[in-house]
């Protein structure tokens, strides 16, 4: 996600209209990748705010702006355009599964002819339930207290009082990711005891999901469809037969599913540290093609790592003065 310093720059790029001059700049190689996660018409309707990237209206602002600004490709002339001539070409990506990218995202896809990769979390297809950033929010919203004693998420944290630089659910999710796969159900568990909300119940999931219905819908509009594991575990705190479980689980049910193979996957959360050497070469092994991270950057060919392919996060305050930042300068506005 772009930076609040980057944003400031942006805006001062638009108002002055030196955008437009430094889009006029060469063209560059490779492909900027985006990647949004829930697209709702406000943070009221979600469980953690945190995941959303963009209102409908938004997404069509962008892609209004990205099919008349740049090359704005299919998923399938990715491998092409990696060493392609110069140009601003960008790719649309959605993680998790949650229905709104089919009920909100899709319809919006359609309206601009623009095709666009979907990765799901299989799991919470087949048994709909609060993913675990969720349930941490869902939690911490019914918390019976004001203070959490120490515990798995480190020292004790006021919920009412803490910093904003230092907001209670990011603090505890920062920790959750740290340790997921050696305490994952331990953690939720002492959280839930810590709060005296108790776990959620899989009721609390109900029409949070795609279901398999919709992704075939989408696959058949032309939308490719990939993988982003079983249950979205951090995957470099896993040991191997974990990792292994949870990449082969998801491409056998995608298989299963829409007939075809998983070709495509994006790592859950998505940082260097998220995925590792272990990660790769199962996915490798398994027949993914391509592997994509979410840490920033510009996805450049042909030395580009077949299984770090850098995505750029929207959030909604990426505007299209951001996005037009991005199209000219995207070594510098497509990291963070």
């Amino acid at each position: 996600m772009t930076t609040p310093r980057q944003r400031r720059a942006a805006g001062w790029l638009d108002r002055t209209g030196v955008g437009g001059a430094v889009r006029r700049l060469p063209l560059w190689n490779g492909v900027l990748v985006l990647n949004y996660h829930r697209v709702v018409p406000s943070a009221r309707d979600l469980v953690d705010p945190g995941v959303w990237a963009a209102t409908p209206e938004g997404l069509d602002a962008h892609l209004r702006f990205l099919v008349s600004d740049a090359d704005l490709i299919a998923p399938e002339d990715f491998d092409s355009a990696l060493t392609a001539r110069r140009g601003r070409r960008v790719l649309i990506t959605f993680d998790d599964g949650y229905r709104d990218n089919y009920t909100h995202a899709f319809p919006v896809l359609r309206a601009h002819d623009a095709r666009a990769a979907f990765f799901l979390a299989t799991g919470y297809l087949d048994h709909p339930r609060l993913a675990w950033w969720d349930e941490v929010a869902w939690m911490l919203a019914r918390a019976a207290v004001e203070r959490l004693p120490a515990g798995p998420w480190g020292a004790p944290i006021d919920l009412h009082r803490l910093a904003p630089s230092e907001p209670p659910l990011a603090t505890i999710l920062a920790a959750y990711k740290a340790d997921a796969g050696a305490s994952g159900e331990a953690f939720l568990d002492a959280l839930a005891s810590a709060t005296g909300a108790g776990r959620a119940p899989d009721a609390a999931g109900a029409g949070l999901w795609m279901s398999w219905d919709e992704a075939r819908a989408l696959r058949d509009a032309g939308m490719t469809v990939g993988g982003h594991t079983v249950n979205h575990p951090v995957l470099a705190t896993l040991p191997e037969d974990r990792q292994r479980e949870e990449i082969s689980g998801c491409a056998e049910r995608l298989e299963a599913e829409l007939g075809a193979p998983m070709r495509w996957f994006s790592y859950p959360v998505g940082g260097r540290e998220s995925f590792d050497r272990v990660t790769q070469g199962l996915l490798r092994d398994i027949g993914v093609m391509r592997g994509f991270s979410y840490y920033g950057g510009v996805a450049r060919g042909p030395r580009l790592d077949p299984y770090d392919v850098p995505r750029v996060s929207v959030v909604p305050d990426t505007d299209p003065a951001v996005l037009a930042a991005m199209l000219a300068l995207p070594g510098i506005f497509g990291r963070w």
